[in-house]
């Protein structure tokens, strides 16, 4: 069975049987009726993928992987803060009346910055130091800055990816503060797994270990009911994952470029809110 499932079901229910409910305390989230959207919630979850093994996307509910990826490309390749360039409308509630999610995202790490090798934006930065400086412990992204946090329409989940390699392996930590489980938990992992593989391809390397570190997993309280019936749907083997090997330029990948053979999920359809 797909290891994403064991761990993810096992989050879920740890969560559920062990975690902090905030329901009696005033929180910001709100459903879209207005009423307060309450969690219960694990501090700090700790996962680990060997990319080597298998594919991380999960079978006990299907991950939309070509949307995924989008959004990746739209955030990593773009470096976009407009839904406009964003096929999918999961951050339509976030955008203001002219597209843009403010200087969150794509705009963060397409900030450009002087260096003694020249003027790079995070990406590129990535991208270098992974060809020059590959036992560099320096090759990291954030975008989780103070000064544009007001200008942001919502503050970074996941905020940093931290790069290491070892020998000729690419590990990567993605750090995350705030996880909706039940939403997005498979899907960022899906994404950054992805890109785990577009740097290795590039720079020569061998894909390794993707480490996700979630400050806050939380289920929402609406949320409760969907979640115990996905813990008990049936579980499936982990696709083959297959990436274009002819792309050696990390602009150059296209969603086309990506497919799963194989892939075998639960296909239900379940009516999700989402709070904002």
């Amino acid at each position: 069975m797909s290891k994403a499932d064991q761990i993810l079901v096992a989050n879920l229910k740890d969560i559920l049987e062990n975690g902090y409910s905030d329901e009696n305390l005033s929180v910001r989230p709100r459903w879209e009726d207005g009423t307060p959207a309450h969690t219960i919630k694990k501090f700090c979850i700790v996962n680990r993928y060997d990319l080597r093994e298998e594919f991380p996307i999960i079978t006990v509910r299907k991950t939309f992987i070509k949307s995924a990826i989008d959004e990746l490309l739209w955030i990593w390749q773009k470096k976009s803060n407009n839904i406009k360039d964003l096929k999918s409308g999961i951050w339509n509630s976030w955008a203001d009346e002219n597209g843009s999610i403010g200087k969150a995202y794509g705009y963060q790490l397409g900030v450009k910055h002087k260096y003694a090798e020249g003027e790079f934006d995070q990406v590129d930065r990535v991208l270098y130091d992974l060809k020059h400086n590959p036992q560099s412990r320096r090759i990291m992204t954030n975008i989780y800055n103070h000064h544009d946090l007001s200008e942001m329409g919502l503050y970074p989940c996941a905020y940093s990816m931290t790069f290491n390699v070892s020998g000729n392996t690419l590990n990567g930590i993605l750090n995350q503060r705030s996880q909706d489980m039940l939403t997005a938990n498979n899907w960022n992992v899906a994404q950054y797994s992805v890109l785990m593989h577009m740097m290795a391809q590039v720079s020569g390397l061998e894909v390794g270990e993707l480490v996700h570190v979630i400050a806050d997993a939380h289920i929402y309280d609406r949320h409760i009911p969907i979640v115990e019936e996905i813990i008990k749907n049936e579980q499936h083997p982990a696709p083959k994952f297959v990436m274009n090997p002819d792309v050696k330029d990390f602009y150059e990948f296209r969603v086309e470029d990506f497919k799963l053979e194989n892939y075998v999920a639960c296909d239900k359809k379940y009516k999700i809110e989402v709070a904002i």
